[in-house]
């Protein structure tokens, strides 16, 4: 008398006689879209990383404490056209938030190569609190008045330049960090 397995073998066999081949083509396609989903996660992960370095690249603020990397940054950097030196001071100061401040000076110096004009935004609020008219080489702004009043106390802002072409174009940005004083 046959064995019972063996028998059960046979018959399994002549019913399903493509059993192992389609379970080695089961195996190949688990294979192949297991790889194609790899090289994608890959691929995003690269594409998200290169947006983000970028990115962060671009939102520098210029402080006294970063001062000489960003330097070097922009010097490994191309530039497009011209270059511009920062001569202003980092803190001013108001005696009321509508008067003109006591000591706000922006200067273009005359060792640039660009007109430039300049926005100051709250760093908290994200709102632009003046924006100056273009200021050509060899010319400077002094007893500035911000557009919007502020109420006493002390402002973190951004004061981004803006350096422009020929065609009076912004070709280039340069973000600076400045503290607004309001005294009374």
């Amino acid at each position: 008398m046959p064995n019972q397995s063996t028998t059960e073998e046979r018959i399994s066999q002549k019913l399903s006689p493509g059993t192992k081949e389609a379970s080695k083509t089961n195996i190949v396609m688990i294979v192949v879209i297991t790889a194609i989903a790899i090289v994608l996660i890959v691929a995003l992960a690269l594409v998200l990383t290169r947006q983000s370095a970028e990115a962060e690249r671009r939102n520098v603020v210029v402080t006294p404490d970063n001062v000489e990397e960003i330097l070097a940054d922009m010097q490994e950097q191309k530039v497009q056209t011209g270059r511009y030196e920062v001569t202003m001071n980092t803190t001013w100061n108001f005696d009321k938030g509508d008067s003109s401040s006591s000591n706000a000076y922006v200067e273009n110096s005359t060792a640039n190569t660009n007109d430039v004009y300049f926005d100051i935004v709250r760093s908290d609020t994200g709102e632009t609190i003046f924006t100056s008219p273009t200021i050509p080489v060899g010319s400077h702004l002094e007893s500035i008045t911000l557009d919007t009043p502020l109420d006493k106390g002390t402002y973190d802002c951004v004061l981004t330049y803006h350096l422009l072409d020929e065609e009076g174009t912004a070709v280039s940005k340069l973000n600076i960090s400045l503290s607004i004083v309001i005294n009374n």
